[in-house]
C-alpha cells in the first residue's frame, strides 16, 4: 500500500478512536440527567403517592382456642389435664371478586422534570360465602369468636380520594383506618356487627374506591373467580405482573384490558394459608397483575440509543470524506476530519438538551437541522463546491432521517441497521469497484512534452 495512503488511514482512525472520549462524556451525561430526573419522580411520588397495590378483601375472623392435653407428672406419675388458649385468625376470600377501573392521569411538573399521576375510580364488587361453623368440623366448642371484619391491602393510603362506605348485604358500613391485619400491612377495613358463623351466610359486598397513585397499579386476584376491567385514554400502558389480560385492545386514544383468573390459575387460597401460618410469604407478596403508566421509551433512553450509532456515522462520513478523496483526488486535512467528527458528535449533546425541554420528534428535527446546515456550509468550502457541499449534506440528512427510523421501529432496528450497513458498504464497493488502489496517493505522471 501506498506510504502517504497508511498514514491518512491510520490518522482517520487515531481520530475515530479521540472523538469517542467526548461521545462517552456525552453517554455520562445522558446517564446522570436521567438518574437526576429519577431522583426527583421518586421525590413526587414521596410528597403525593406512589405505585399502588390493592389486594383484597379479605373477611377476617379472630379467634380464641382451648387446647388440651394430656400429660404425666413426672415424680408422681399422675396424669392430668393441661389446657392453654391461643389466638388466630380465619381467613376466607370471596367467591367471586370484580373490580371495574377507571383511570385518568396527570402530569405533575417539578423544574423541568415531569412525573405522571393516575387517578383511578374503581367499582368494586363480589361475595363471600361463609359455610356453616366458619367451617370447623372439629371441637368446635373449643373456639371463642371475636368480631369479625372486612380487610382491604392499599399501599399507600394516602392516595385514597374518597370517603369508604362499604355496602353489606344492602347495609353500609363505614371503613376505618387500617387494614387491622399484618398480612395487609396498610389499608382500611369495615367492622363486620352480623356475621352469622353458626349457620352460614352469604355476603354480598360492593365498594367504591377512588385512588391516587404513580407510576403502576397493581391488583391481587384474590377471588375464586376473579375479573378485573381497567380503561384509560392513555396510549401507552404495559400490562406487568404474573398474569396478563385476557383481552385488551390498546389504540392511539387509549386502552381497554379485562383480566380473568380462578383459583385454579392463582393457587392462592393455598398461599393465602402459607403466609398466615408458615411465614412464607414469597408466593402471596407474587400473586398480582398490573398496568404500567410510565412512558415504555423516554428522551433519554432514546437519545441513550441514537449515541450508540454515532461511531456508525462518523466511520460513513470519514468514508465519503475518503472518497472525495480518492475519486476526486481532493486533498481534506485531518484537520478538517476532526472538525465534522465533532460537529457531529455535538449534535448528541444538543438532542439531550432540547429534548427536556421539547417533544423528542421536536428536539430531534431542530439538532439534525442544526448540524446538517452547519456541515453543508462548511463542506462547501472545505469540497470546493456548493454543489459538493449540498449534496453532502442531503446525504447526511438522509442518514439522520435513518437513524430516526431505527429510533422508532424498536422491534426492527436490527434488520434496518444491517440493511443500512450492507447497503452503504455495496454503494462504496461498486464506485470504488475499478480504482486502481495501488495507485491511490500517487501523484499523476504528466505526458512527455
Amino acid at each position: 500500500m501506498n506510504r502517504n495512503l497508511a498514514i491518512k488511514l491510520g490518522v482517520i482512525a487515531l481520530l475515530m478512536a479521540l472523538l469517542m472520549i467526548p461521545l462517552l462524556m456525552i453517554g455520562g451525561m445522558v446517564s446522570d440527567r436521567q438518574t437526576l430526573r429519577d431522583s426527583v419522580l421518586a421525590d413526587i411520588a414521596r410528597s403525593s403517592s406512589g405505585e399502588q397495590h390493592l389486594t383484597g378483601p379479605f373477611l377476617v375472623v379472630p379467634y380464641r382456642k382451648t387446647l388440651r392435653e394430656w400429660k404425666t407428672h413426672e415424680k408422681t406419675g399422675v396424669r392430668y389435664l393441661e389446657e392453654r388458649e391461643i389466638r388466630s385468625r380465619l381467613y376466607f376470600l370471596p367467591e367471586q371478586f370484580q373490580l371495574n377501573g377507571n383511570v385518568v392521569t396527570e402530569e405533575r411538573k417539578r423544574g423541568i422534570y415531569q412525573a405522571r399521576l393516575y387517578h383511578s375510580d374503581n367499582q368494586i364488587s363480589g361475595h363471600f360465602q361463609l359455610p356453616a361453623q366458619y367451617g370447623i368440623t372439629e371441637n368446635y366448642a373449643d373456639y371463642r369468636f371475636e368480631p369479625a371484619f372486612l380487610s382491604v391491602g392499599i399501599s399507600d393510603i394516602r392516595g385514597i380520594e374518597n370517603d369508604l362506605k362499604l355496602r353489606l348485604n344492602g347495609t353500609d358500613l363505614p371503613f376505618a383506618a387500617g387494614s387491622a391485619d399484618r398480612l395487609l400491612t396498610n389499608g382500611v377495613h369495615a367492622p363486620l356487627p352480623n356475621v352469622d358463623g353458626v349457620n352460614g351466610q352469604r355476603l354480598e359486598f360492593a365498594f367504591n374506591l377512588k385512588l391516587q397513585g404513580t407510576g403502576q397499579l397493581w391488583v391481587t386476584p384474590v377471588g375464586r373467580e376473579t375479573k378485573v376491567q381497567l380503561s384509560s385514554k392513555w396510549p401507552h400502558p404495559s400490562f406487568v405482573g404474573e398474569f396478563l389480560p385476557v383481552k385488551r385492545d390498546v389504540t392511539d386514544t387509549g386502552f381497554l384490558a379485562d383480566w380473568q383468573t380462578s383459583f385454579f390459575a392463582t393457587n392462592f387460597a393455598e398461599v393465602l394459608d402459607d403466609c398466615a401460618n408458615d411465614n412464607n410469604c414469597d408466593a402471596y407478596n407474587s400473586r398480582e397483575f398490573g398496568v404500567s403508566f410510565v412512558d415504555p421509551v423516554d428522551q433519554y433512553l432514546k437519545t441513550d440509543r441514537a449515541i450508540k450509532y454515532a461511531l456508525l456515522f462518523i466511520a460513513l462520513t470519514f468514508a465519503g470524506f475518503f472518497l472525495f478523496e480518492v475519486l476526486k483526488r481532493l486533498a481534506v486535512h485531518p484537520v478538517q476530519y476532526g472538525l465534522v467528527g465533532l460537529a457531529l458528535a455535538l449534535f448528541y449533546l444538543l438532542l439531550l438538551s432540547l429534548s427536556e425541554h421539547l417533544p423528542f420528534a421536536s428536539a430531534y428535527a431542530i439538532a439534525a437541522v442544526a448540524c446538517v446546515s452547519l456541515l453543508g456550509v462548511y463542506l462547501a468550502a472545505v469540497l470546493k463546491s456548493a454543489l459538493r457541499g449540498l449534496g453532502f449534506g442531503a446525504a447526511l440528512a438522509a442518514l439522520y432521517a435513518m437513524l430516526y427510523g431505527l429510533l422508532r421501529a424498536e422491534d426492527y432496528a436490527l434488520l434496518m441497521g444491517s440493511l443500512l450497513v450492507f447497503g452503504l458498504l455495496a454503494g462504496v464497493m461498486l464506485l470504488t469497484r475499478k480504482l486502481d488502489w495501488y495507485g491511490v496517493g500517487k501523484p499523476e505522471v504528466s505526458g512527455a512534452v
